[in-house]
């Protein structure tokens, strides 16, 4: 092997312990705040690492059993370490190196057909303005923008609804702290789009008004068959223009019927929630459109060959549809509200995707 093949094995190594020890300490750092603390018995250590040894050939770090165990008050040896997930995992199902390019929301409704999505005014691509689709200036955008009401601004590279915000512009002066509409813009530097709001379907509405509600579903291609590995309903916090946990959302399980479970789960170390911030309780409410949104989700799967697996945040709109949010390639694992790992699938997922290259960067 050559200096430099060996070199950049040994950086990769090295980035790969760097975010393994990262992503581990974000979670046991959050283990002393929740109210129980269930320990492991010596027991089921054991069947954990009988279990992985048996499916990869390999021991696992017991931390995000133990976490899950003590949030959920459920024990399984099925729970996948959050850090082992994103690093050995993820690389392994998804073409990593395309991730950041298939990831941009500006090419969604070019990359996937068959689906509602929200309507886009306005598209900034690397500094380049399209507005309704076809190519415009940055003073044509301006003056094309300088009255909207009541719009989204998103940048286009992020996830977890960072920097999503809801703005109104008149005479090109924003709502946002009396920012100028050009002003706006260079904060958002030269990727984002402005998308018209959703008008979501009155059930999930009813969940929380400000927010546009999603059904988190995902989903794996194993060959030529799309497994649902699981879906859960992620809801806004009141006053939030966005559904995600780190913004103070919440999840909870999602069963066949299209009904919720008893209880939803937020951010790290919220537990137990048993109605929204809306006064809805959660427990047997029942959903619109589930069985259309996974029907729909499993045929757009096919449409993405590099990624065998995807979580897709689906809203209903008022019509009864099914709307295309966004799709995530580096989706994270809901263990909290839906349970352990890839549920029933967990040991197929596992066992077809360890042989695998981990394309991991």
């Amino acid at each position: 092997m050559n200096i430099k093949k060996k070199g950049g094995l040994l950086l990769l190594e090295f980035r790969k312990r760097r975010e393994m020890k990262k992503l581990k300490r974000e979670i046991t750092s959050h283990m002393k705040h929740l109210k129980n603390h269930m320990k492991l018995s010596a027991e089921q250590k054991q069947e954990i690492q009988d279990f992985y040894k048996k499916t990869i050939g390999r021991k696992i770090d017991l931390y995000s059993h133990e976490y899950f165990y003590s949030r959920t008050g459920v024990y399984s040896k099925f729970y996948i370490p959050t850090n082992f997930y994103m690093v050995e995992l993820v690389g392994r199902a998804n073409r990593w190196p395309f991730i950041p390019s298939y990831g941009d929301k500006n090419i969604t409704d070019k990359l996937l057909s068959g689906i509602k999505m929200p309507h886009t005014i306005l598209k900034c691509m690397n500094g380049h303005y399209y507005f309704e689709g076809e190519p415009v200036s940055e003073q044509e955008a301006l003056d094309r923008c300088k009255n909207l009401s009541d719009v989204l601004i998103k940048p286009a590279l992020s996830s977890q609804g960072k920097g999503i915000q809801s703005v109104t512009v008149k005479d090109g002066t924003t709502n946002i702290d009396g920012l100028s509409l050009k002003e706006l813009f260079r904060q958002y530097r030269k990727n984002f789009l402005l998308q018209e709001r959703l008008h979501q379907h009155e059930r999930m509405d009813a969940l929380n008004p400000t927010s546009v509600n999603t059904i988190r579903i995902v989903t794996y291609r194993s060959d030529m068959e799309i497994l649902l590995v699981y879906a859960v309903v992620r809801i806004g916090k009141m006053g939030s223009v966005v559904d995600n946990q780190c913004a103070g959302g919440i999840s909870a399980v999602i069963d066949e019927n299209g009904c919720l479970g008893k209880f939803g789960f937020g951010g790290y170390e919220e537990d137990n929630i048993l109605k929204t911030d809306a006064g809805t309780f959660l427990e047997g409410y029942q959903l619109p459109s589930y069985d259309k949104a996974i029907e729909t989700v499993k045929k757009l799967h096919f449409q993405l060959p590099y990624f065998d697996l995807i979580g897709w945040d689906i809203a209903i709109d008022v019509e009864g549809d099914p709307v295309l949010i966004e799709w995530n390639q580096r989706v994270g694992l809901s263990q909290s509200a839906y349970g352990p790992g890839f549920g029933k699938y967990t040991e197929r997922i596992l066992k077809e995707l360890w042989p695998k290259k981990n394309t991991f960067r």
